[in-house]
């Protein structure tokens, strides 16, 4: 049984090359490609009987980009697998991309044979995001951890950890030879630095900056 996939990429030499590879393949079958998203939305609403597997499309394409295109698709025909390629390793783009179910993201640096595991792997029921992105995901968490980190004094990362341990008010003034409003004005401070609104949200983050187990 052939795969059927429907291609969407607004960079011709890109796109022509992607039909070559997948043509060579005995079990996949390119069903419709396009120069923009908005014609893959167009195609697949006028064919309404037709079997689509998966839809592979570049993320930047001038009339309905990737992050569009994939929010719409996974609105209207949730049982099609989406894969978006891209030239840029922007974090927040996977993350508005994951936020609407996307099966993969894949550099398109990525060499033929990535391609075709990416493919078989969606098509296979798993997700796929290649090595490049899951790279671009540690560094932005890392410098994240980092930045927060700078943020903090050491006297607020001291009442954080306590916090966290589940320390009282009056036994963290205790604890550090201060009064119970000074610890509160600290942990005023903390929530609006952390952009949280309660001790649970304290301690998570205390977890996440390895301040805390």
């Amino acid at each position: 049984m052939k795969h059927n996939i429907v291609l969407a990429d607004d960079h011709r030499l890109f796109l022509e090359g992607l039909v070559r590879l997948i043509k060579q393949e005995e079990d996949l079958h390119v069903l419709y490609h396009a120069h923009g998203g908005k014609y893959i939305l167009q195609y697949i609403e006028s064919h309404p009987d037709a079997v689509i597997d998966l839809v592979i499309t570049d993320i930047s394409m001038p009339d309905l980009d990737g992050i569009a295109l994939n929010k719409q698709l996974k609105a209207k025909h949730p049982e099609i697998k989406t894969l978006v390629v891209s030239m840029h390793m922007d974090t927040s783009m996977v993350d508005a991309l994951v936020q609407y179910d996307v099966d993969g993201y894949l550099s398109k640096n990525a060499n033929s044979a990535e391609f075709l595991q990416a493919i078989r792997s969606i098509l296979g029921g798993e997700k796929y995001f290649s090595e490049s992105v899951k790279q671009a995901y540690i560094d932005s968490a890392f410098n994240k951890k980092k930045e927060t980190l700078e943020m903090l004094t050491e006297r607020e990362k001291s009442i954080l950890k306590l916090i966290a341990e589940e320390y009282t008010t009056q036994e963290i003034a205790d604890k550090l030879f201060l009064s119970k409003h000074t610890i509160e004005t600290y942990r005023k401070t903390l929530f609006a630095k952390l952009n949280v609104r309660n001790l649970a949200g304290l301690t998570k983050y205390a977890i996440k900056l390895g301040l805390a187990e």
